[in-house]
C-alpha cells in the first residue's frame, strides 16, 4: 500500500466525511504522521480510530523538522505528511519539506484532496476557465490595495484567502477602486453555516457592514476585463 517513504495527504476543509477511502488507507499504514496541529489532528484521527505518533511540524519548526524527517525516511520508516485542511504546502507547512526531500532524492508522493480555493470557485458563479491564487492578502494597506487593483482589472476571477477581520476593510477597498466589481466571499466551506455571499464590492460592502462576519473565509474577485457571457437568448441544456 505505500509505496513512497513520504506521502502529502490532503485533509477536509471542514466535513471530516470529505476525506477519501485511500487518504484513510495511507494514514493507516504510515510509521508517523507530520501534522501542523497535533491536537485537530488527533481529533480526526481518533474519529476514524486511527491511532498513530504524531509529529509536529508548522511554520515555527518546519525549517528544523525537515531535515530530521528526511533523515528518517531515508532510514526506512514511512510518513505521512498533513495540515489542519485541505493540501499540505498551499498556504500551509510543507513546502520546506519537500524542498530538504528533493535536495536529498527521497522520493514522496501526493494524494488530493478537498480545495477551498476550487471549491469556492465553481460555488461562486464567477469566471472558472482562468484565475489566479493569491493565498493571504498583504497585511500592509498598500501592498494590499495595488494586489486588489490589479484584480479587479485582470482577465480572470482572482482568488484569496481573508480573515474576518480585515475583511470589511478589503471590501472597502474594492468598492473603492470599483463599486460594480463582481466578488464572493464564500464563508465556512463545507461546514454548518457554509453561505456565499455573491454580488457587487458596494452590496457586499453594505451587507457585511450591517451583520459582522465570522468564519474562515475565501474572497473571489471577478476581473472587470473578463470575457464575459454573451447577452443574447440562454443557450438551451438538451438532457438525452
Amino acid at each position: 500500500m505505500i509505496e513512497y517513504p513520504v506521502s502529502f495527504v490532503g485533509l477536509p476543509i471542514g466535513n471530516r466525511e470529505d476525506i477519501t477511502r485511500r487518504a484513510l488507507a495511507v494514514l493507516e499504514a504510515v510509521d508517523c504522521i507530520c501534522c501542523e496541529d497535533t491536537r485537530n489532528t488527533g481529533m480526526l484521527l481518533a474519529h476514524y480510530g486511527i491511532r498513530k505518533p504524531l509529529l509536529s511540524l508548522h511554520e515555527h519548526n518546519e525549517c528544523q523538522r525537515a531535515p530530521e524527517v528526511a533523515a528518517r525516511a531515508l532510514a526506512g520508516e514511512r510518513f505521512a505528511v498533513v495540515t489542519d485542511a485541505g493540501m499540505p504546502g498551499v498556504s500551509d507547512p510543507g513546502y520546506r519539506l519537500i524542498q530538504e526531500l528533493k535536495s536529498r532524492g527521497v522520493p514522496f508522493t501526493v494524494l488530493p484532496g478537498p480545495s477551498a480555493v476550487v471549491t469556492a470557485l465553481v460555488g461562486s458563479g464567477l469566471p472558472s476557465d482562468a484565475f489566479f491564487f493569491g493565498g493571504f492578502l498583504p497585511v500592509k494597506s498598500g501592498r494590499r490595495s495595488a494586489v486588489l487593483r490589479s484584480a479587479v482589472e485582470s482577465s480572470f476571477t482572482s482568488i484569496f484567502y481573508e480573515s474576518p477581520f480585515r475583511i470589511v476593510k478589503t471590501l472597502q477597498a474594492l468598492a473603492d477602486i470599483d463599486p460594480q466589481v463582481p466578488l464572493c466571499v464564500a464563508r465556512e466551506l463545507t461546514k454548518v453555516y457554509e453561505t456565499y455571499h455573491r454580488g457587487t464590492a458596494a452590496t457586499l460592502l453594505e451587507e457585511f457592514q450591517s451583520r459582522p462576519p465570522k468564519g474562515e473565509m475565501v474572497l473571489l474577485i471577478g476581473g472587470t476585463n473578463a470575457p464575459r457571457p454573451s447577452a443574447g437568448k440562454p443557450e438551451e441544456e438538451t438532457i438525452g
